[in-house]
């Protein structure tokens, strides 16, 4: 018996051991895969537990983790409420410094307007001085770009062709187109913001394309009102019209907030005479000799700007004279010389402002604010109402222009909004829309300022300009496939951000150079411009119609007109441009960027793959934190 019970006892201790054994072997097979970790953590956290029973005399496990987690969520609370508090005060007290640099940043733009006079003025007024290319309406058009871009304000552009028009040496139905462009004109300023921006690539697409938005929109209509003003004079009529309903007499000039604030500081830099330009473009030739840099000042004329400081033109010798005070006065150089010094530190002090500008508005506006931001200015109101939201819009862009009585100092500040994603393009739009109805309100209460003279013309040419921006809005805004302008946009900021030295072409093919040779073919008379302008033209359409039919109807196209693969690889893509122009600037661009756009070539016959490669990085936008760094990597990785 005894021995029976041995041998089971043996039997059961030498499957024990075999059971037991088994574990092991387990473990020391499955270490590589993680197995035997787990189990050594498991039984490691089994012994630990049962020597803390022992140790705390039975307290269950349960409370201690209940103790522990109360004591580390009271000590997160206070070093949270601790954090917030310092977060607070630096936040706080970079509001003073913001005001600081946006103040620094309007006055620079003021300076580097007076560079620009001081600079091209006299070439300015000599453009104006040839009625019979004015009468042109094509010549008009491309010198009121050419003027504005020159002086770098459209109040004195219109200044001058009030003048001009109450002198009686300009039509008003000559001078519409005249206003038209320097309405394009003036939209040069904020893409030259834009381009501070083109650092960061995502920044400067988005920058890019909420200061080209506006040129979009004034090409466009005047695309369209153009051919119209010149076939049946409709805005001259109907503005002549209003004009003659009303009794006007002269009153007092409005107040200027901006100048306000802004003068006392500009005007110890620079003050210009800008009787000069209006003296040669009226055509004196006395003019030629003075200085733009003002050197008497009178004692009883606070210095003004707009049509008030042109007005004053004949009275100025009744006059105590005074002499004035700014850093540029008796220094006995050159207006150009005076106005390169004056561009250089301009530019110099509006980059650094609007790069701390835009760093302090990125540690401001980020996370939680950001979203709140972002969701308070780009939402649309509730489904009856929705369809306001862009008129609401409109109406604060033309009221703070109003404000500022500056159109470009408002773009301005709203291109580095748009770059940082804060204010998206579709909004920025319409507040750029209104932006313009605010400065015709500008121009409408400075003619009111005009004397008796000058009143009539001075107003007929502020409601001019005021119904070809009412017509441009009517044209490419209420209905949303009419609103062209972001779209173009879109493209012009995508293609900058690909080919940053884009940006710089843009803005000398669309502002001097074409505005330049229209000018010159139109010096040369109107048959000449005609045979150069009538093919250009039709080539460019023909170009548009075969671009919108191979994106939607293909199949209706020849086979060899159904892409353009059939050109030189320098007549339908910028990268041979891109190489040469590396070589040339002997600056390699960012790794894998022939990569990039050889995989883009690719993506050519495959849209659908790149069409949902963006749709997915849009939405991972979308559920990322607003201001994860991560981002900026996801915008430039390959698809």
């Amino acid at each position: 018996m005894d021995a029976s019970l041995r041998s089971a006892d043996s039997g059961l201790m030498i499957q024990g051991t075999q059971l037991s054994s088994q574990p092991k072997l387990l473990q020391e097979e499955d270490r590589e895969s993680g197995i035997g970790s787990t189990l050594d953590l498991s039984s490691s956290f089994e012994i630990h537990n049962q020597h803390t029973k022992h140790q705390t005399g039975g307290v269950s496990p349960r409370e201690e983790d209940r103790l522990d987690i109360e004591k580390e969520s009271s000590s997160q609370t206070t070093a949270l409420t601790s954090n917030k508090i310092p977060q607070l005060l630096i936040n706080l007290s970079k509001i003073p410094l913001l005001l600081i640099l946006l103040f620094l940043f309007v006055c620079s733009l003021d300076t580097l307007s007076s560079a620009f006079q001081l600079a091209g003025g006299k070439v300015a007024g000599d453009i104006f001085q040839d009625n019979a290319v004015l009468s042109n309406p094509v010549a008009g058009l491309v010198v009121g770009i050419l003027v504005t871009v020159l002086v770098q304000s459209s109040s004195t552009s219109t200044s001058i062709v009030v003048s001009l028009v109450a002198s009686g040496l300009l039509e008003v139905r000559s001078a519409v187109p005249i206003i038209m462009g320097s309405n394009i004109g003036t939209s040069v300023t904020n893409t030259l913001v834009a381009m501070m921006q083109a650092a960061e690539r995502n920044e400067f697409k988005r920058a890019f394309a909420g200061a080209t938005i506006h040129d979009c929109f004034n090409w466009l209509s005047v695309l369209v009102l153009l051919p119209l003003e010149v076939a049946s004079g409709f805005i001259t009529k109907l503005s002549l019209l209003l004009v003659s309903s009303f009794k006007l007499h002269p009153g007092e000039e409005a107040p200027e907030l901006l100048k306000v604030i802004t003068e006392p500081l500009t005007k110890l830099i620079i003050q210009l005479d800008k009787c000069v330009i209006m003296g040669i473009a009226m055509g004196n030739e006395d003019m030629r000799n003075r200085s733009l840099v003002k050197e008497w000042c009178q004692t009883d004329l606070v210095m003004s700007t707009g049509n008030v400081s042109t007005a004053n033109c004949g009275s100025r010798h009744d006059l105590s004279p005074l002499k004035c005070k700014h850093l540029f006065v008796s220094t006995g150089l050159s207006d150009l010389t005076v106005g390169l010094i004056l561009l250089a530190g301009s530019l110099a002090i509006l980059c650094t402002c609007l790069l701390l500008l835009v760093k302090l508005l990125n540690s401001l506006l980020k996370g939680q604010v950001a979203k709140v931001i972002h969701k308070v200015i780009n939402t649309d109101l509730p489904y009856p109402c929705g369809w306001l939201s862009g008129y609401m819009a409109m109406f604060v862009g033309a009221g703070i222009t109003f404000v500022v009585q500056s159109s470009s100092v408002f773009t301005s500040a709203l291109t580095p909004l748009i770059g940082i994603g804060v204010i998206s393009l579709e909004r920025a739009y319409p507040l750029t829309l209104g932006s313009n109805i605010g400065t015709t309100a500008t121009a409408l209460l400075a003619a009111l300022a005009s004397p008796g003279n000058k009143l009539a013309a001075a107003i007929q040419i502020a409601l001019c300009h005021l119904f070809f921006n009412v017509f441009g809005i009517m044209l490419w805004y209420p209905l949303p496939f009419t609103r062209l302008p972001i779209r173009m946009a879109r493209v012009l900021g995508e293609r900058t951000a690909k080919y940053r030295w884009f940006a710089v072409l843009y803005l000398l093919l669309c502002f001097v150079l074409l505005p330049s040779l229209v000018l010159g073919l139109s010096v040369a008379g109107w048959q000449v411009m005609a045979g150069v302008g009538a093919p250009f033209l039709c080539l460019t359409i023909f170009i548009s119609m075969i671009n919108v039919m191979q994106a939607r109807t293909p199949r209706h196209l020849p086979t060899k007109l159904q892409s353009w693969d059939f050109l030189p690889q320098w007549m339908r893509s910028l990268k041979p441009l891109d190489r040469l122009i590396t070589k040339a600037t002997a600056c390699r661009c960012e790794e894998g960027q022939g990569e990039e756009e050889e995989e883009e070539e690719e993506h050519i016959s495959t849209p659908k793959t790149s069409v949902n490669t963006q749709e997915e990085s849009v939405q991972r936008k979308a559920q990322l934190a607003y201001d994860n760094p991560v981002l900026d990597y996801l915008d430039e990785s390959r698809p």
